[in-house]
């Protein structure tokens, strides 16, 4: 299996299918690359070149018990690009995972990335602070996660049908959610506290608004782990020059979802699949 050293030595799982532009996955909190199933086959076979890696904690990476920050996550992904000496990237986000590549841009810059896609990002802000007062309270992040914590699997079970919107008739069979529910489990419960700490609690507002490459920002309206109003909206509104579609019902888990949709909407912001 292809592994990569992660900017501490830390041994990452990819996956590489396809040729032609590359495009970069990059997964939110507890997911590992086998999510993006949905995105990678049919990318591929459409004349794209699909990476998606395991972030450190989870899936096949080595279970570590530090480098959860975003520097450091964002090391992580320049070692990918840099193995694989890739040029000309759209990177892909899920969740947390665009943090990541918003750390990455700000701090290893622009000469590998062309474009970049933010699905259901939990940035620029979630946690309430004195000059975002908008934002999640400490102490409900802290009681949500202790909450977790406690029992992961059955809170992960009781939560699917939320991560999925189904309530507003998004169709998603018992098995794909129980699959969901074993892959968010396949990561440690150091990993699964600290990302969801980074990605609440990051300040990715300066960022966000320094970028300057062409982004896509999607996002659900019924997102009850990103709220749209306090991720979504906000970042299309500090982001230069983005375009934003808002998808009506669409949860958190909108790559699955809303598969066909997204993956359309991809394949017209990449532009000619060619390499």
């Amino acid at each position: 299996m292809p592994y990569f050293e992660g900017s501490d030595g830390t041994s990452l799982f990819y996956t590489d299918w396809g040729q032609g532009k590359p495009v970069v996955f990059v997964t939110g909190a507890w997911l590992s690359s086998s999510s993006w199933e949905f995105q990678m086959l049919p990318l591929s076979e459409k004349g794209l070149r699909c990476v998606a890696y395991d972030k450190r904690g989870h899936g096949r990476s080595d279970w570590v018990g530090h480098g959860y920050d975003y520097d450091t996550l964002a090391d992580d992904l320049a070692a990918l690009l840099d193995h694989l000496d890739l040029r000309d990237v759209t990177l892909v986000t899920h969740s947390m995972g665009g943090g990541e590549a918003i750390r990455y841009l700000s701090r290893h810059g622009y000469d590998r990335v062309s474009r970049l896609v933010l699905i259901a990002v939990t940035a620029p802000l979630a946690v309430r602070t004195p000059d975002n007062p908008e934002g999640i309270e400490q102490s409900a992040l802290d009681a949500g996660l202790a909450n977790r914590t406690s029992d992961r699997p059955r809170w992960m079970a009781q939560n699917t049908q939320a991560f999925f919107a189904t309530h507003l008739g998004n169709e998603v069979s018992s098995e794909l959610m129980e699959w969901t529910v074993q892959r968010c489990l396949d990561c440690s419960a150091k990993a699964a506290v600290e990302v969801v700490r980074i990605g609440a609690c990051t300040d990715l507002r300066g960022e966000s608004a320094a970028l300057r490459v062409p982004t896509l920002i999607i996002h659900g309206d019924a997102d009850a782990s990103a709220p749209v109003h306090l991720c979504g909206r906000r970042m299309a509104k500090l982001v230069p020059g983005n375009v934003y579609k808002e998808y009506p019902r669409a949860g958190h888990g909108i790559f699955i979802t809303h598969a066909e949709q997204l993956n359309l909407d991809l394949i017209s912001f990449i532009g000619d699949t060619s390499s």
